[in-house]
């Protein structure tokens, strides 16, 4: 492969075969096999083999972005705005002055009480069932751990598309393959989730809110009909994101429960900074105590200075949550009004990115940098999705959108993707 005499998509012969070809033992090719799998070089898809992979699984979708040259305004980062994260220093300066008083050593809890039992409170009031909690090292950090516990090379994990580009990288890495599930405002798709987990998909991973990069959410509608679907195939690993948490003013609807095995991941970066690097998890018992099992023989835990920080952040009162969710409500939702007068579709009913589809993807992306706007390529975040751009709204003014939104339609063209009820 690395001589190029295999190219991308190419089928590798069965592991006997090869090993009667080149004289060795099967175990041997079995392990190489393998090892090309751990690292992202070939997929495997059950009966119909192994072959390889397009790109390596460890050539991360952020490489595909655009270069923002000094003028340039950056629209494509995804990142929270600066000026609404909280301050931290005093958060962290009490959490240390804790630790200073009482020490954290080996042997001591994993997880800080104040934060579990914050986190456990915000959990039960939008109606998470009850489960046990771990702290992870983010939301990646806590979905790598969720399907090493359960899946087993070759297993099928239903995503969305579009969707979240490092869990597009994740799962493939992790020698998992992705099965796409369209998406509209709404959030997944129903019809699409039946027919992967008919298809054998031993997982679905379900953004709740602010989904990325469509700004979908699930509605009490959809979330009804999901259920109808997953109590059909109560053996899927159901795994829920709610990286909107506290930068989202819609309610949560969850789908926790359903399945037998099940896990809710709930970040602090977009609130509270993505410098955090803290997820809370639950999730039913087995698969938290392999979770939490695993993490033991690695990082052992996050550290408590960091969870009493975030406890302190999340306790009654420390954040305005419903200023900072209207704030983002205002800058996408005119952005989305400036668009539509322009009669370019768009797609952003919750979180902080703007989605639209476009006839030509690059030359929409060139347009814009010509322009003085770097946007995200849609490549980032699709398998068999139609092209598109995301424009994350973070940082932009009143005197932003009405210009954002006419060099957009000047790049992309008027009437440009599906009516605003689909993806």
């Amino acid at each position: 492969m690395g001589s190029g005499e295999l190219e991308p998509g190419q089928p590798l012969p069965p592991m006997r075969e090869l090993a009667q070809r080149l004289g060795v033992n099967p175990n041997t090719v079995a392990a190489a096999y393998r090892t090309l799998r751990e690292r992202g070089v070939i997929e495997t898809a059950g009966r119909r083999g192994s072959r390889v992979r397009a790109k390596p699984a460890t050539t991360g979708r952020e490489f595909i972005r655009v270069e923002v040259p000094q003028g340039v305004r950056d629209v494509s980062d995804g990142n929270p705005a600066p000026a609404l994260l909280p301050a931290l220093g005093p958060v962290f300066a009490a959490a240390a002055a804790r630790g200073d008083r009482e020490p954290v050593l080996y042997g001591h809890a994993p997880v800080d009480p104040e934060l579990a039992r914050v986190a456990r409170a915000e959990l039960d009031a939008d109606g998470v069932p009850d489960g046990p909690v771990a702290v992870t090292s983010g939301s990646l950090d806590a979905m790598e751990r969720i399907l090493a516990a359960h899946l087993k090379p070759g297993d099928a994990v239903a995503v969305e598309d579009p969707g979240w580009g490092s869990l597009l990288d994740l799962v493939p890495a992790l020698g998992l393959h992705t099965v796409a599930v369209g998406v509209d405002d709404q959030g997944p798709l129903p019809d699409d989730v039946r027919r992967v987990l008919a298809s054998g998909a031993r997982a679905l991973v379900v953004t709740d809110r602010a989904q990325n990069p469509t700004g979908a959410a699930v509605s009490a509608t959809r979330a009804r009909a999901l259920r109808s679907v997953l109590r059909d195939h109560p053996e899927t690993l159901l795994i829920e994101d709610d990286h909107g948490h506290r930068i989202v003013d819609l309610p949560l609807n969850s789908l926790a429960g359903t399945t037998r095995s099940w896990a809710f991941v709930r970040s602090a970066a977009k609130a509270c900074g993505p410098d955090l690097r803290l997820a809370v998890l639950t999730g039913d018992s087995v698969t938290l105590d392999r979770v939490r099992g695993r993490q033991r023989l690695g990082p052992g835990w996050v550290s408590r200075i960091t969870q009493r920080a975030v406890a302190l952040l999340w306790a009654d009162g420390a954040v305005d949550t419903r200023a900072v969710a209207a704030v983002y409500g205002r800058r996408r939702d005119a952005l989305l009004r400036a668009l539509a007068r322009h009669g370019v579709a768009a797609h952003g009913r919750s979180g902080m990115n703007v989605w639209i589809q476009v006839p030509d993807e690059t030359g929409a992306v060139a347009r814009l940098l010509h322009a003085g706007w770097a946007v995200a390529p849609g490549a980032r975040f699709r398998m068999s999705a139609p092209p598109g751009i995301r424009i994350t709204v973070s940082t932009l003014t009143e005197d932003d959108i009405g210009p954002l939104a006419e060099a957009v339609a000047v790049a992309v063209g008027p009437g440009s993707g599906p009516p605003r009820s689909h993806v």
